[in-house]
């Protein structure tokens, strides 16, 4: 094997070990997806794991701290059970009712969720409209536009 195919072989080998080391080191890599009901019934049994969960939020739960950037707030699924959630951090934009929370983080001994990631996700946002109000024109054009390029 020639000088150069040994470098490249060495370079691509740790190129790919780095990869393998920084996807293994991150929380969420190894994150298990776990419902609140589960959560609520066996919390004790996922000590330890990083675990992600989502769930609707309980508006009248949210209690936020400003000063020590310090949230407080609930989740439920409906009819399965709530959790409780504390994060350390800043409080997203859209936190309001009728939005869907994804935490990732610990279930601690008393049963609260201390989420190191919180985010929110509307689904009414991300909801097409019907084909009442669909352009056609306006699609022509997007077409035309996407060809040209």
């Amino acid at each position: 094997m020639s000088k150069n195919k040994k470098i490249i072989s060495g370079l691509a080998l740790a190129a790919v070990a780095f990869i393998i080391m920084m996807f293994s080191t991150m929380p969420s890599a190894g994150s298990k997806e776990i419902t609140i009901s589960d959560l609520a019934e066996n919390g004790s049994k996922f000590e330890g794991d990083y675990i992600m969960t989502q769930g609707l939020l309980n508006k009248d739960s949210v209690k936020w701290d400003a000063d020590k950037l310090e949230l407080r707030f609930e989740i439920y699924e409906e009819n399965q059970g709530t959790l409780q959630i504390f994060h350390k951090g800043i409080k997203p934009d859209n936190f309001t009712e009728d939005v869907i929370v994804l935490v990732e983080g610990f279930i601690k001994e008393d049963g609260v969720f201390e989420a190191e990631k919180v985010q929110t996700k509307c689904p009414t946002k991300y909801e097409g409209e019907g084909m009442e109000n669909y352009d056609t024109q306006m699609h022509k054009e997007i077409y035309k536009n996407d060809k040209q390029d």
